[in-house]
């Protein structure tokens, strides 16, 4: 049975073989390693050589060792880390070795960060940046993933949480203690002023939850259309590579296909969908069930068309949409140029590069920008969207103590983003997203 009393061990380096694989050990019985495995205690955080051998006396390899005495060290506990050539074998042997020290188990996924955010040493906000920087694919998503890594965002979290637990002190010693004479007769009107800031500041934060989610998911382009329109051969010639199968018969394609493209530094997600149109083919139906269900998480839509007035943009739909005449190069003379936004032609390259920039134009301004303290997941939008509603009806209720219970409302919903808050169910989901060693 797992315990927080065990020491655990795990590979932390990337896959093998590699020229250097890194094995972390972590908890109370972590010195023993460099005692029985490394020939006596190494000096705290300085690279030792050291002959690695079994406990029988077997040579294992030769290798770094690094000493972290808890709690100054990633975990807050102790901690070793076996610095050995990234060979299959050797790690396998080096494991084996580690699995047959008492109170030795591997370790589960997550769990070294598990226990550094248990032992104080970082917040969800940094964990949860500190997956995304380790899965970064792109410039943007490194900076974004960075700002939370490093506490920005997190210390910007506790100055709101410091300003409303000020304003709730004044307002119970305004409640407990309105007699005696040090303490003002009404500290409503300071208050109030300095929580109508920081509500403004917390609704300026919360419009960039787009911004991070676009940077850290993607900006989600869907193409669309009726059959034979061009939609695949646009989905190929924006990803430079063949994705779809094209062909003259329509209702080729009949499921989702995407390709993930980078422009200016952000992710770009294209959705090839299925024509739409009336069919009896159950399975092209299905097709285009999942293509119109796309179309409401698209944050773009590609809406394409061969001849003037066959554009099937959704009834209702709040998604941007830009026509794009397609083929321009068999049929430009029918096409009047108020009737799309862009005019293109696959086959003889023409509008890809005014298309691209379009795509470009609509990404968020922050590509640009040096302030990366934004939310980037859905939770910490939901929970800041909870803090503004806790602050307005703070600010409508005339009896203090209700004005003291939401502010506290609105303080919990903040500590919930970074963790200080009742976030045991979150635990589990968050930690589970870590790979094994980390």
């Amino acid at each position: 049975m797992s315990s927080a009393s065990d020491t655990i061990y795990s590979l932390s380096s990337g896959g093998l073989p590699s020229g250097v694989a890194v094995v972390r050990i972590s908890g109370p019985n972590a010195s023993a390693v460099s005692v029985e495995l490394c020939g006596g205690h190494v000096p705290a955080r300085l690279a030792n050589l050291r002959t690695i051998r079994s406990r029988n006396g077997e040579i294992l390899d030769q290798g770094l060792v690094l000493w972290f005495p808890g709690p100054a060290s990633f975990t807050g506990e102790d901690c070793v880390e076996l610095q050995v050539h990234g060979g299959r074998a050797v790690v396998s042997r080096l494991l084996d070795e580690l699995s047959t020290m008492p109170s030795f188990r591997h370790a589960e996924a997550g769990e070294f960060s598990r226990r550094a955010f248990a032992n104080g040493k970082l917040d969800l906000l940094e964990i949860e940046g500190l997956a995304d920087l380790i899965s970064a694919e792109t410039e943007m998503q490194r900076r974004l993933a960075s700002e939370h890594a490093r506490g920005g965002v997190s210390y910007l979290y506790q100055g709101w949480a410091k300003r409303l637990t000020h304003a709730r002190a004044m307002i119970e010693a305004e409640l407990d203690f309105a007699d005696e004479d040090d303490v003002p007769g009404s500290v409503s009107s300071a208050i109030w002023q300095d929580m109508a800031r920081l509500r403004s500041e917390i609704a300026e934060h919360l419009e960039g939850a787009r911004t991070g989610a676009i940077i850290r998911n993607g900006f989600r382009v869907v193409i669309s259309g009726p059959p034979n329109a061009g939609k695949s051969s646009l989905l190929n010639a924006l990803a430079r590579q063949d994705i779809a199968i094209v062909t003259d018969i329509a209702g080729t394609t009949r499921d989702v296909l995407s390709v993930d493209i980078s422009l200016a530094g952000f992710v770009v997600k294209l959705f090839d969908t299925a024509g739409l149109r009336d069919t009896v083919d159950p399975v092209e139906r299905e097709g285009i069930r999942r293509a119109k269900a796309l179309l409401d998480d698209a944050d773009l839509i590609l809406s394409l068309s061969d001849i003037p007035g066959g554009f099937m943009i959704p009834r209702g739909t709040s998604v941007e949409t830009l026509r794009i005449a397609t083929k321009i190069d068999k049929s430009d003379e029918l096409w009047d140029r108020a009737a799309a936004d862009i005019f293109i032609s696959v086959e003889a390259q023409g509008g890809l590069e005014t298309l691209i920039s379009a795509l470009v134009d609509r990404l968020p301004a922050h590509a640009t920008a040096e302030n990366f303290a934004v939310p980037s997941r859905r939770r910490h939008a939901d929970h800041l969207a909870q803090c503004l509603d806790a602050l307005d009806r703070a600010s409508t209720r005339p009896d203090l103590d209700i004005q003291s219970e939401t502010l506290r409302q609105a303080g919990d919903a903040l500590g919930r983003i970074t963790g200080r808050v009742d976030v045991e169910d979150l635990l589990d989901v968050i930690f589970s997203e870590f790979c094994i060693g980390k």
